[in-house]
């Protein structure tokens, strides 16, 4: 059974897994919140319009990780080079970003400024699994048939986000959000999910190794 073109089975996991993992997201949300009341004065949640289900717009919320007032023109050119590139879908974070508050990038790699998707998610606004919601600017530069992205809901988590994610460049990132459209399941859901944790832990890997990388190939200037 369907209701609005989304699988019955889809809600119920949803909502499932929030109540299974409200007792200890709660004190997580509220320490990430005071952490941030502390270390950059604003708003905590930071909202922003994105595209989701066959292309509606929706008010998408995260826990704050950036100053407030921060230019997000340097992100719009950054995705739309990548959107007509080859390239892997590398995080500005990995090369450092100014605009970051004190552990925002620790936020942004982990996942957690995300959590507060969950809210979308019980609105239905978003689901769980699914592709990535992206923002009205960055489809302006879709072809057509990657709108077929559009046909499920957005999610936290998603066949892209388990298999690769910043080494993936725009169009696998596409292919592999319409390879779930079509064939998403409540087994493939769950699979995704089960495979969420490995991946953070490895996109963390990664994005510390970077860092330290980078770190060590800058020049050092002699006095």
């Amino acid at each position: 059974m369907q209701a609005n073109g989304i699988p019955v089975w889809k809600r119920a996991l949803d909502v499932a897994f929030i109540v299974f993992l409200a007792p200890a997201l709660l004190p997580l949300y509220a320490l990430i919140s005071l952490w941030i009341k502390i270390v950059a004065p604003g708003p905590v949640l930071f909202r922003q319009v994105r595209v989701g289900y066959r292309g509606d717009h929706f008010t998408c919320l995260k826990f704050r990780s950036m100053k407030v007032g921060a230019d997000d023109g340097v992100h719009k050119n950054y995705l739309k080079e990548l959107i007509h590139s080859d390239t892997p879908m590398t995080k500005m974070d990995v090369k450092g970003d100014a605009r970051l508050i004190p552990l925002g990038a620790l936020l942004r790699s982990t996942g957690l400024d995300e959590l507060p998707q969950l809210i979308n998610v019980l609105r239905g606004e978003m689901s769980i699994v699914g592709p990535r919601p992206c923002i009205p600017y960055e489809c302006e530069d879709y072809s057509s048939w990657q709108w077929e992205r559009f046909d499920t809901l957005p999610g936290l988590t998603g066949l892209w986000q388990v298999n690769g994610k910043n080494r993936t460049t725009f169009n696998e990132m596409i292919n592999y959000d319409i390879t779930y459209a079509r064939n998403k399941s409540l087994w493939l859901d769950i699979k995704i999910i089960a495979r969420t944790i490995p991946a953070l832990v490895a996109q963390v890997r990664e994005t510390r190794a970077s860092r330290k990388t980078q770190l060590l190939e800058k020049p050092v200037l002699s006095r």
